[in-house]
């Protein structure tokens, strides 16, 4: 028992942990958070279903946060990031990788710019202290004002079709005038001064597949945004169905399709590396696995059966031998197929080709197609 209580004592909460609590959620370890499964007891499928058709909730305050200001800012951005945020417009939104210098992935993370001369980048929460680590390690000789700031914002994403309408009309904030990847500041309530800012942050992403924005703020507004929500009905989901959705539109989940060892050419994200872009950490690396090639590929399999196929179950070719692995799999409760996303050996990952998947002492036949199970809905 004492060891149990030293574990949940040591799990971090995020400033939406007793909403959660009071609203019957599934809490379960994620990223060194406790965070909610699901909050429907007839389990993932309704959260999935309402964010495909009306509009979701989610808590992502566990996401970290990282500012870069300052003369050096673009430069120094550039430097860690494979993208190219020379010339971005304020208020643009990039996705993108950090890299090792053998082409690993670091973590893959969005960059928002704020300003000519401020940055803001979104890291996942489960790598939130090696990031800034690797950030300071590779900030020498660079002007800028580097800031965690990953316990002083809060986070909310209100996804689905309806989500404008949602956010303008019970939050207030206008939102209408943002595209798909752009962000913007607004002055802020009482309550909800960041530091000595005093703004709220709206951008409009969505790794869901649908329309949807993201909410940045003081942690007491952020719980007040939420109360506003669950008050007008909207219905709040957890990291099951945020799994799920972002699956079915082939949006990749670090440690499962991008690690240190799977690089992003490996997981099919080249269009995300700028290689003529001066230099970034890892360039070469990746430059020669575009050229020259990869062992392995990430792809999508859909099996000819029911049977669904979760991560780290191995792949085989048609003679039985071991191929890969499955990165992400799950029967889609927006399309009615076992899928998965797998790691397979590079001759093995045209479109087309049969594949088998060991599903404990079974083999299942299964056939490499693309990785986007289900066609995605943002707002262009």
């Amino acid at each position: 028992m004492a060891i149990k209580q030293e574990i949940e004592q040591k799990k971090k909460r995020t400033c939406l942990y007793d909403k959660h609590l009071s609203l019957g959620a599934m809490m379960v370890e994620f990223g060194g958070f406790d965070m909610p499964l699901l909050y429907q007891y007839a389990g993932i499928a309704p959260e999935h279903m309402v964010v495909r058709e009306h509009v979701g909730l989610f808590d992502v305050s566990h996401m970290g946060e990282v500012t870069v200001k300052g003369r050096d800012a673009e430069r120094y951005v550039n430097h860690i990031f494979t993208n190219d945020v020379t010339d971005m417009p304020v208020g643009k939104i990039l996705y993108g990788m950090m890299c090792y210098e053998n082409g690993g992935t670091v973590d893959d993370l969005l960059v928002y710019k704020l300003g000519e001369q401020d940055f803001f980048l979104v890291i996942n929460a489960a790598n939130i202290d090696k990031d800034w680590a690797w950030m300071q390690e590779h900030a020498a000789g660079f002007d800028i004002d580097l800031q965690n700031q990953s316990d002083v914002y809060g986070q909310i994403a209100i996804q689905g079709p309806e989500s404008e309408h949602i956010v303008e009309t019970v939050l207030g904030l206008p939102c209408a005038d943002l595209v798909f990847y752009t962000a913007k500041t607004v002055e802020a309530p009482s309550g909800a001064v960041v530091g000595a800012s005093p703004v709220v942050i709206i951008s409009r992403t969505g790794y869901t597949g649908e329309d949807g924005f993201e909410i940045y703020a003081s942690h007491d507004y952020i719980r007040d945004c939420w109360d506003k929500l669950i008050a007008a009905k909207v219905q709040p989901c957890g990291l099951g169905s945020r799994d799920t959705l972002r699956f079915e539109v082939g949006l990749p989940l670090y440690g499962d399709e991008l690690s240190e060892t799977i690089s992003p050419v490996m997981a099919g994200l080249t269009m995300f590396v700028k290689f003529d872009k001066s230099e970034f950490i890892g360039r070469d690396a990746l430059l020669k696995q575009k050229t020259e090639g990869v062992s392995r590929k990430l792809v999508g399999i859909e099996l000819h059966d029911k049977a669904i196929p979760r991560h780290g179950y191995p792949v085989l070719n048609m003679a039985g031998e071991s191929i890969g692995e499955v990165t992400t799999g799950y029967h889609t409760l927006s399309t009615d197929k076992s899928v998965c996303m797998a790691l397979v050996d590079t001759a093995y990952a045209a479109l087309g080709t049969d594949v088998q998947i060991q599903i404990r002492k079974k083999v299942f036949p299964g056939t490499v197609v693309k990785k986007q199970f289900y066609n995605k809905s943002y707002k262009k």
